[in-house]
């Protein structure tokens, strides 16, 4: 089996970002186990800039962190954002919904990790809280 790719959303990078939070530790994890190689976590910046609006600082701690690569905000996830915001997703979710589903470098998709994985239902994404 090989690394598989993890998107954060705005709730994990949350709880990633805060030592007292309860997903803390079940977050660290993931992180951990990108550091060993054994899989990729990535953050999409409207997420975190949505996110760090309820927890200043959060963008920058995340974006300082050595074993997590932030997806930029291009053409493609501004159109797909769009159609989301239309359909009644938060600016905090459309551009996790659009790094987590199946693109030409992720043909499967990527899992999204979340602690509010019922916000992603109907989207095409494979959510996962991190203590399932």
């Amino acid at each position: 089996m090989g690394a598989i790719a993890v998107v954060l959303d705005h709730t994990t990078a949350t709880a990633l970002h805060d030592p007292k939070d309860p997903f803390n530790e079940a977050v660290a994890a993931f992180y951990v186990q990108a550091s060993g190689g054994l899989g990729t976590l990535y953050a999409p910046v409207l997420s975190l800039t949505a996110g760090d609006t309820e927890r200043p600082g959060l963008l920058a701690h995340i974006n300082g962190l050595r074993f997590i690569h932030i997806e930029p905000f291009d053409t493609e996830a501004a159109l797909m954002a769009t159609e989301l915001r239309h359909a009644g997703y938060s600016w905090a979710a459309v551009h996790a919904i659009h790094a987590a589903r199946p693109s030409a470098a992720f043909p499967t998709g990527r899992y999204l990790l979340t602690l509010a994985p019922e916000a992603y239902k109907g989207t095409g994404v494979h959510a996962v809280h991190p203590d399932q």
